[in-house]
């Protein structure tokens, strides 16, 4: 028998399924269009996080945004790099491409480097709760290029929600999620490219760790000038601009007066105490921009009464002929109470504009109930929702929500559902929508002739997927001509890591998904010159009840975490154009339906058709390689951790390099290092040949005292018995290493099952690398499997 292992077939080389360029952009092409996304690529001193597809600075798609956005995953950093993990319940599962960076003592560190000028930063974080629920307050230091700066607050008291829907603030309920906040500062001064802003520990003794996820820097303008002869309501009216009293009754004044007078009512400067709403009805309402005019505050007594800006209900008439400008609406809601009206914007607004307003901490950014027409939210950011960024809810019509960034929604980030009255010609374009912890980053609920293009969706986290058209909810049907009917259109969107886990279902949520719960989808459903990017589950999906009029024309479909199309439900589709690459499943359909499912095939279709499909009754578990590092996805734990995890298990029989960061010296071929860690033993490493000597490198993540590494060949009898002379070394920093196995020679025999065990002497490690030096049954160092345990 040959002594060398045989080549696997071609359907046998798992690594090939699913990997996307690790280059610095991925150029993403369908007929017709060509997208380049940005991939964020580490540094050569950075924390060493994954590269990927970036949802900031899509051309052509998404928000405009005035911010440059830094990822802490590659920024430089002394702390501890956690994910890539989109598992529901664990902390880097929510975080920006799904990695972070956890600090976790005095002098730990993210620092970034400015690529333009700037003179304000925003950033995304994480603390663990309190034992009673209510969050810990801390603080972290702002250091540039080395001074201190100013220490700025930060907080999880607006984070960590448990239980079962709508969720509370009880830690003993389980299911922690919404675990990421953010904050800005002022710098002070312009600082240019290439300065080193630096996020820095100074005490644990508040909160024993911080979890860094991003930083957005950018160039703030100048406050702007009260407009000619507007209403001030600081001057004019008393208003208390340090935000130490209650304002709610001068600025209502203001307003009724601006409305009477057919006169401006300016915001100026500061920080306003507002503990209800503000209704306005044909008025402007401006302030000196979002980072300067802020609207906060709550009812100390009534939690149901907070600070937000609201037509009048329709009931009432409705509201008309508002501008809503150049103000923050920055709330102190920290739970979530659906029958609450504590949204930043509500009510009825038609022929009305919401423009360049900043929403953040409150239940909703706006929740519209109509009847209303042609309202429009423009130019603005919506962070940090305990439900949805925007529901047009009701009767909306003509309206739409344009260059907007959404984040950190608990809910869906930007939805339509026609609840008993018709939403007819709303339209969701050019918004960049991430992280809906909850639900899906765009939906519509029922709709007539609806748009939903040239946006950008990313990271989804669980229950929903990228973008979603559907008969579901209350009041969504053909009766009350609610339901989905005529055109609906979803042209030139770009969705990155949507879909994930439904935890009731216990299946995967496809990116793109149709629903027909209340009754048939039947309408003319156009997706069109798009890209469905590394999706976490399925690429496309439909279930409940049927699903007509699907029209697929010039998508790429690249990564999918199980299957290119999941159908659960009846349904006519049209294909045109559409390919699909790294698929995890060998059948790329899923399809138990049979032909109760006609799929129409035009021409320029590939990598997602196959007859007969696969009917298997059982779901896979999705495989995720993040860009091309493996990271195997399981079920959601049915029992989440209560606090965040900020370093892997120290469970001894817990392999700690399953799935972590791998490095190596070279490899041959389709053998890659990430096949030692990929928890498949019939996959394997292997370096060039006759050039020893070789090594690998895994990152497990923190230190740990590992005190036995495991080391395979494929089991397989085509092996034959050989020994591998070699050594281990550890190291804590990447740089300096230590000898903890001298070399020597062990031997892999296949009769044994082709493994060698290593004892070490429980030396703290996180950078774990085995060296190989000689193998007497090929000329190169081969291992199938690295696994390096605490016991």
């Amino acid at each position: 028998m040959n002594s060398s292992p045989p080549r696997p077939p071609s359907r046998g080389r798992r690594p090939l399924r699913r990997v996307l360029s690790a280059s610095l952009s991925l150029a993403l092409a369908a007929a017709g269009t060509v997208v380049t996304l940005a991939l964020s690529a580490p540094s050569a001193t950075a924390a060493g996080g994954v590269p990927a597809p970036s949802p900031i600075g899509v051309p052509g798609r998404g928000a405009t945004v005035p911010f440059k956005e830094l990822e802490a995953e590659y920024a430089t950093t002394n702390g501890t790099l956690i994910g890539p993990d989109r598992l529901y319940g664990r902390l880097p599962s929510e975080a920006s491409g799904r990695q972070a960076v956890t600090l976790d003592a005095v002098g730990e560190y993210v620092e970034f480097t400015l690529t333009a000028p700037a003179n304000a930063m925003s950033f995304r974080y994480s603390l663990p709760d309190n034992a009673a629920g209510t969050g810990r307050d801390a603080a972290l230091d702002v250091k540039v290029n080395g001074n201190q700066l100013k220490s700025v607050p930060v907080t999880s008291k607006y984070g960590w929600y448990y239980g079962g829907y709508p969720f509370n603030n009880n830690p003993g309920d389980s299911n922690p999620h919404h675990f990421y906040d953010e904050t800005r500062t002022l710098l002070g001064s312009t600082l240019p490219a290439g300065t080193k802003i630096r996020l820095q520990v100074s005490s644990v003794s508040q909160s024993p760790t911080f979890t860094i996820d991003l930083a957005d820097f950018e160039q703030v303008g100048a406050p702007i000038a009260k407009p000619s002869g507007a209403i001030d309501v600081v001057a004019d009216y008393g208003a208390d601009p340090t935000g130490a009293t209650d304002s709610t009754a001068k600025i209502r004044s203001a307003v009724a007066a601006g409305q009477a007078q057919g006169r401006t009512v300016y915001l100026p400067q500061g920080t306003f105490q507002v503990r209800d709403h503000i209704v306005v009805d044909q008025v402007t309402v401006a302030g000196a921009g979002p980072w300067y005019t802020v609207l906060t505050g709550r009812d100390p007594s009534d939690r149901s009464k907070a600070v937000g800006v609201y037509g009048k209900y329709a009931a009432q008439g409705g509201s008309r002929n508002v501008v809503l400008k150049d103000f923050a609406i920055i709330g102190d809601i920290r739970e979530r109470v659906d029958n609450d009206q504590v949204n930043a914007i509500g009510g009825a607004l038609s022929n009305s504009t919401v423009d360049n307003v900043w929403m953040q901490h409150t239940k909703c950014g706006a929740w519209m109930d109509g009847p209303m027409d042609n309202f429009t939210i423009k130019n603005s950011r919506i962070l940090d929702q305990t439900a949805d960024g925007v529901n047009f809810h009701m009767g909306v019509t003509n309206s739409t929500v344009t260059n907007t960034f959404v984040r950190n929604t608990g809910d869906d980030g930007l939805a339509m559902w026609a609840e008993s009255v018709p939403n007819v010609k709303n339209k969701f374009t050019f918004n960049t929508v991430v992280l809906p912890i909850l639900a899906n980053n765009i939906v519509t609920y029922g709709g007539r002739d609806i748009t939903l293009s040239d946006n950008v969706m990313s990271d989804t986290i669980t229950n929903g997927g990228g973008l979603h058209i559907a008969n579901r909810y209350p009041g969504v049907n053909s009766g009350q001509g609610t339901a989905v009917a005529g055109t609906i259109t979803a042209a030139r969107n770009t969705l990155i890591r949507t879909g994930n886990s439904d935890y009731n279902w216990q299946f995967g949520v496809g990116a793109v998904w149709f629903s027909g719960l209340n009754e048939a989808l039947d309408a003319n459903i156009d997706v069109r010159d798009s890209e469905i990017l590394d999706s976490s589950y399925a690429a496309i999906m439909n279930i409940e009840g049927a699903t007509r009029g699907l029209h697929f024309t010039n998508v790429r479909i690249d990564g999918a975490g199980t299957y290119a199309l999941q159908i659960q439900a009846p349904g006519t589709a049209s294909f045109t154009n559409v390919t699909a690459t790294h698929i995890a499943q060998a059948n790329p359909i899923h399809n138990c339906v049979g032909s109760g499912f006609q799929i129409t095939r035009g021409s320029g279709n590939s990598g997602w058709y196959a007859d007969p499909p696969a009917c298997t009754g059982t779901w896979p578990a999705p495989v995720w390689t993040n860009n091309g590092v493996p990271g195997g996805g399981t079920q959601p734990p049915t029992d989440p951790p209560t606090d965040p995890p900020t370093d892997p298990p120290t469970d001894p029989t817990v392999n700690l390099a399953k799935n972590r960061p791998v490095a190596e010296s070279s490899h041959v071929d389709v053998y890659p290092a990430a096949n030692a860690v990929d928890g498949n033993a019939s996959t394997y490493w292997e370096s060039a040949n006759n050039a020893f000597p070789q090594s690998v490198t895994v990152d497990l993540g923190a230190a740990k005292a590992v005190k036995r590494v495991v080391l395979k060949l494929p089991p397989a009898a085509a092996w034959a018995t050989r020994t591998q002379t070699l050594s281990v070394q550890g190291s804590t920093d990447n740089g300096t290493y230590t000898t903890l196995k001298p070399s020597a020679g062990y031997t892999f025999n296949p009769s044994s099952g082709n493994t060698a065990t290593v004892t070490l002497p429980g030396t703290a490690t996180r950078y774990l690398r085995v060296t190989v030096t000689a193998n007497t049954g090929w000329p190169a160092a081969q291992l199938s499997e690295l696994e390096a345990y605490t016991g």
